[in-house]
């Protein structure tokens, strides 16, 4: 049985556990945290050990280094091992230029949720996901052996190198973080404003209610690159608010562009009433009419119970979608103007 020491029992190491445990792997882990190891090994993911270096880590054997950016690199610094050592931070080179080990390869999967913890962990967090393999300094056998284990956990090995790595994820990940806390933090200054907060102003800030220690750490590491984004953003949008032209041609663009991030969907709101059953009626008419699921989101009322259920599928099956609800005696609505 091939073994894994997950070093780190968030939401991404436990998640990996899980994954590979269901491919016949024995899973241990380790986290500075007593909570994050416990809550890993209340789900069953890993067996705990007591550190880091109580177990003896062979030519087999896979050390997952699952922490923050400054985590990884400090125990990179020091780290030598016969293990095929990965680490999954969301920033690579400065991670790379402090490798000791002989056997490592940098990786990033580009998955996760707004949620933290081992609580939050599932199996198939990483499937139909893009995983960044950095082939910088390592052996072209073990880049190969991380993509099968990559591939093998449902997601699609890309291989990018760490400073090309880097400079996307400031503008895809890191950018967005700051822009959400910035638009909330805009917003907060004009009474009444967060009252009439909707479902586009909700999408866009989703990623604020990220721990903000861990973003903290990650934005720090990548400075260099981050600050190059914030910079293009603000010379980019102070030339949108100069000239009507480009901001149209903007918009156009990005409509495009965002269309082809994936397939074509549709949305269908149901108002939902404060009254048991009424989430097990909506999975119900899913099961009926068929339609894939792409997204869902439930805004409460702010006075008084229930709430709008924003579901996403896939362009054509709405119609569908719309008459095995009502069939559930569940109302679709229509969006307001508002609501975006």
């Amino acid at each position: 049985m091939p073994r894994a020491l997950i070093s780190g029992t968030g939401l991404i190491g436990t998640s990996i556990a899980l994954g590979l445990q269901d491919l016949g792997w024995d899973t241990l882990g380790w986290d500075p945290n007593p909570e994050a190891l416990d809550g890993a090994a209340r789900t069953g993911a890993v067996s705990p050990i007591g550190s880091l270096d109580s177990v003896s880590l062979g030519a087999d054997d896979l050390l997952v280094l699952a922490a923050p950016p400054s985590a990884v690199r400090s125990t990179l610094s020091e780290l030598e091992t016969e293990a095929l050592v990965i680490d999954v931070a969301s920033v690579k080179a400065p991670i790379i230029e402090v490798v000791r080990t002989e056997r490592f390869v940098g990786t990033h999967p580009m998955a996760g949720r707004e949620v933290t913890g081992p609580d939050a962990a599932r199996p198939g967090l990483f499937r139909g996901a893009t995983w960044v393999v950095v082939p910088d300094g390592a052996d072209e056998s073990d880049i190969r052996a991380v993509e099968s284990i990559v591939t093998a956990l449902g997601a699609r090995p890309i291989r990018m190198g760490a400073a090309e790595h880097d400079a996307a994820v400031a503008r895809i990940s890191h950018l967005p973080q700051i822009v959400a806390a910035a638009l909330l933090d805009g917003a907060s200054e004009i009474s009444g404003a967060m009252d009439l907060a909707a479902g586009s102003f909700r999408d866009l800030t989703r990623v604020a209610a990220s721990d903000p220690a861990i973003w903290m750490d990650i934005l720090t590491v990548n400075r260099r690159d981050v600050v190059k984004a914030v910079e293009a953003l603000r010379d980019r949008l102070a030339a949108l608010a100069a000239s009507d032209a480009d901001l149209e041609a903007t918009l156009v663009q990005a409509r495009h562009m965002r269309a082809a991030l994936g397939p074509e969907l549709a949305v269908v709101r149901v108002a939902l009433e404060d009254r048991p059953g009424e989430m097990a009626s909506v999975g119900h008419a899913l099961a009926e009419c068929g339609a894939d699921l792409r997204d869902l989101q439930l805004r409460h009322a702010p006075y008084g119970g229930g709430g709008i259920l924003t579901l996403s599928v896939r362009s054509g099956e709405e119609r569908a979608l719309r008459a095995a609800l009502a069939a559930e005696g569940l109302s679709a609505v229509v969006p307001s103007v508002e609501e975006g």
